[in-house]
């Protein structure tokens, strides 16, 4: 195969690739793999690195799972804590006298 493999099996290109490139990989592996037509040995290999894909682009998703969680949960905690019609001088509420 042409991809390049450590002798432990593992892929060290993939860390390197986006999560897009990397799911249109893994779904090109699995079509290989459902067509049936490849060797033993090239199954196996193509079985690796589609689990290898699989998991890197687990890893994007959750990476941004949590920046999303991280990015909403102040914001909506803040508005949670607070009584309703309490003012706030994050409000910015400002009295026309003052100007």
């Amino acid at each position: 195969m042409a991809d390049a493999t450590t002798t432990d099996g593992s892929f060290p290109d993939i860390a390197g690739l986006r999560y897009e490139h990397a799911r249109e990989e893994l779904i090109a592996i699995v079509a290989k793999l459902e067509a049936g037509q490849a060797p033993l040995e090239d199954s196996m290999h193509l079985w690796r690195r589609g689990e290898a894909l699989a998991a890197h682009c687990a890893t994007w998703l959750d990476g941004a799972q949590a920046e999303i969680e991280q990015a909403t949960r102040p914001q909506a905690a803040a508005q949670a804590a607070r009584p309703a019609g309490e003012v706030h001088a994050d409000d910015a509420v400002f009295d026309d006298d003052d100007a």
